[in-house]
């Protein structure tokens, strides 16, 4: 092989890999959206918001995935279906964040994430107590 042929073979093979690299990291880059912006992107996205305790709810053992209601930050409500059970804290959690992409009218979550209150941070009425001390 040439010296000319080894050099076009090595820039190709640094090619595909650069090409791959950037693949990769545009697949793991997550974006925080609202609901009405998942519509629109055809890959996996995050949306932040608030669990919607008086809509239904529930697991399905049959297809192992527990559904729910949220509503974005931006006031939008859709179905959640999250492939799994139901994540620990739900009940209590401050916010929630489903990690995935909207389909057939859903939000199919592969992760739910949930932010519970912090039991470090006091709260209002401890705070005048120690002021009135």
């Amino acid at each position: 092989m040439s010296k000319k042929a080894k050099t076009i073979t090595g820039v190709l093979i640094i090619l595909v890999f650069l090409v791959i690299g950037f693949m990769s990291f545009m697949d793991s880059k997550i974006e925080y959206v609202n609901f009405s912006e998942a519509k629109d992107r055809m890959r996996t996205v995050e949306v932040k918001g608030q669990w919607l305790k008086d809509k239904e709810s529930g697991f399905d053992s049959k297809t192992n995935t527990f559904s729910f209601y949220m509503r974005d930050d931006f006031n939008n409500e859709m179905k959640v279906v999250l492939d799994g059970a139901k994540p620990n804290n739900f009940d209590v959690a401050e916010a929630v964040v489903a990690k995935g992409k909207v389909k057939d009218g859903y939000f199919h979550a592969k992760e739910v994430l949930t932010k519970c209150p912090s039991k470090y941070e006091a709260d209002g009425k401890e705070i005048q107590q120690k002021k009135g001390s």
